[in-house]
C-alpha cells in the first residue's frame, strides 16, 4: 500500500499545542471528538484521522478550523481502541502494524457515526476530510457511499487498481511534490484514470515543494516559504466543501 522504497508513511512533524474547541462523546462502539458548528446549518463534516489517532492536537485544529466555516465536524476513533503509531516505534514493524488498522474496512464506524450525526446533530448533509491514512480512507468511502456530498482526501496513498475511479459525488485530491510515500507517477495513474472514467466533478491537486503532512503537520509559521502552501491547501479545502455541500 505505501511506496515500496518508503514503507513507513511519515513522521509526526509539528505536534500542536491545541486543547481544542469541542469535546468527547461516545459513539456506540467508538469514542469520538465533536465540536459544533456556530451556525446550525445541517451540514456535517467527519474528520478521519492519520496514523497518530483520533486524539492527535493537529487534526483536532482542523476539524475546529472546518466548523469554524459552519459545519459540525466529528472525529471518531476509526482505530477502535487501538494504540495509533508511536512516532518513536519501531518503523520496521509498521507495515505489520498497518495490516491491523485497514482504512478500507471502517463501514461498521462510519454507519455509527452517519446514525449520530442525523440523530444527534441533525445534520442533512455530510461530507469528508481524512489526511494520510485517513486520505486512503475518504477515497474508499467516496467510492461507496453517494450520501457523501463532498470529500477531501489530503495526501492519500493511491494505488494502480481499477476502481479508483468510481467516484460517487465530487472529491478533492490534496498531494505534495515531495512526497516519500506518494510517488508523483501514483498520482499522475490516478489522474489518468479519472480524466478516463470519472462520471463525478474532482480536482486533483499537487502543491510545489511540499512535503507528506504539510497542511495539517506543519505550524503555519514554520517557514515562510511553506507558509503560503499551507494557507492555500486549507482555503481549498473549505472551498471544497462549500462548494458542494
Amino acid at each position: 500500500m505505501a511506496n515500496e522504497a518508503y514503507p513507513c508513511p511519515c513522521d509526526i512533524g509539528h505536534r500542536l499545542e491545541y486543547g481544542g474547541m469541542g469535546h468527547e462523546v461516545q459513539v456506540e462502539h467508538i469514542k469520538a471528538y465533536v465540536t459544533k458548528s456556530p451556525v446550525d446549518a445541517g451540514k456535517a463534516v467527519i474528520v478521519i484521522q492519520d496514523i497518530f489517532g483520533w486524539q492527535l492536537p493537529n487534526t483536532r485544529y482542523m476539524a475546529d478550523m472546518i466548523s469554524g466555516n459552519g459545519y459540525t465536524t466529528i472525529v471518531p476513533d476509526f482505530f477502535v481502541g487501538q494504540e495509533p503509531w508511536d512516532p518513536s516505534g519501531d518503523w520496521s514493524i509498521f507495515p505489520e502494524w498497518l495490516k491491523t488498522r485497514n482504512a478500507r474496512k471502517i463501514d461498521r464506524e462510519i454507519t455509527a457515526v452517519l446514525k449520530y450525526l442525523k440523530q444527534q446533530c441533525h445534520a442533512q448533509r455530510i461530507g469528508l476530510v481524512g489526511f494520510c491514512w485517513g486520505g486512503i480512507a475518504v477515497h474508499h468511502l467516496m467510492m461507496k457511499y453517494s450520501e457523501f456530498r463532498a470529500g477531501v482526501s489530503v495526501y492519500g496513498i493511491v494505488k494502480d487498481s481499477e476502481d479508483i475511479y468510481n467516484l460517487k459525488n465530487p472529491t478533492l485530491f490534496i498531494f505534495a511534490e515531495n512526497d516519500a510515500v506518494i510517488p508523483l507517477e501514483n498520482v499522475s495513474v490516478l489522474t489518468q484514470k479519472l480524466k478516463e472514467h470519472c462520471k463525478v466533478e474532482y480536482q486533483i491537486k499537487t502543491f510545489s515543494g511540499q512535503t507528506h503532512g504539510f497542511v495539517h503537520r506543519k505550524r503555519e509559521d514554520c517557514s515562510s516559504a511553506d507558509k503560503p502552501y499551507i494557507d492555500e491547501a486549507r482555503r481549498n479545502l473549505i472551498e471544497w466543501l462549500n462548494k458542494y455541500m
